[in-house]
């Protein structure tokens, strides 16, 4: 997900989402722990974007 897409979503959008995104990283973490991944670097992709959701939370709560 995008910087741009994350700024154009709700509050409430970006709720869900981060909530969404977090359970697929468990859910990866989880799978490449019992056989790895065919891709590893989808983990890291995943974790970035729950790092920009929550960013882009968190500047919003600040405003």
């Amino acid at each position: 997900m995008k910087k741009q897409e994350i700024k154009e979503m709700s509050v409430e959008g970006l709720t869900e989402k981060l909530a969404e995104y977090k359970k697929q990283h468990s859910d990866l973490k989880i799978a490449h722990f019992v056989t790895p991944l065919e891709n590893p670097l989808q983990i890291r992709k995943v974790r970035r974007t729950v790092a920009r959701i929550a960013t882009e939370l968190t500047n919003r709560e600040n405003q």
